[in-house]
């Protein structure tokens, strides 16, 4: 069984704003699997899903950002699953606009939603795909940062890695997590290796 978590904010008024784009991977993962968030339990709405002989939970949590890892504990408690078969899908203020980065463990890096579920689930060794939403221009704060919603221009850029999102949450069952990020992260190439080769 594959827990797959997207962090955000219930209700109509953080709709479509950035600290919500877990939630809208989410939902365009259902969408793709025919399933939709019909199920609650442990402040959370989820789905079950079937895909590819495997069995998914797709939880968004209810208890807002802050308090995300409530849920996540919860879920992972009681249908006792193993810590490297969580996917934490959430926004990356380090990453730009419209990318995305798997990562195997680390700390919050600021996040409130992965400092709870690091104290509920009291490790920080569990897999994230992180979505870029960029940093803030001067002098706006994080917080209305990612509270605001996305631009048209940025949504369009969002929407066009919803396909991506999918197929590499699909892949999450398919190979170890180290492939997985060999395949999906974007890969740098050193400025020594540039050098050497002009």
């Amino acid at each position: 069984m594959k827990l797959i978590v997207g962090l955000g904010n219930p209700g109509k008024e953080y709709e479509n704003t950035r600290h919500n784009i877990g939630f809208m991977v989410l939902d365009e993962l259902a969408k793709s699997w025919n399933v939709s968030f019909d199920k609650t339990k442990f402040n959370a709405e989820y789905a079950i899903a079937y895909h590819g002989g495997i069995k998914y939970l797709l939880v968004k949590p209810t208890t807002y950002m802050n308090l995300s890892g409530e849920a996540v504990g919860k879920f992972y408690d009681y249908f006792e699953i193993d810590i490297e078969d969580i996917l934490i899908i959430y926004d990356d203020l380090d990453t730009k606009t419209a990318n995305f980065k798997l990562k195997a463990k680390g700390s919050s890096g600021g996040h409130n939603g992965i400092k709870s579920i690091i104290s509920h689930l009291g490790t920080e060794k569990f897999n994230r795909l992180k979505i870029g939403i960029d940093r803030p221009t001067p002098p706006m704060k994080v917080v209305d940062y990612v509270l605001g919603r996305f631009s048209k221009d940025e949504m369009s850029e969002i929407e066009k890695i919803y396909s991506k999102s999918v197929n590499c949450i699909e892949d999450f069952s398919k190979m170890s997590f180290v492939d997985l990020m060999n395949k999906y992260n974007i890969k740098k190439i050193s400025h020594n290796y540039r050098s050497n080769n002009q």
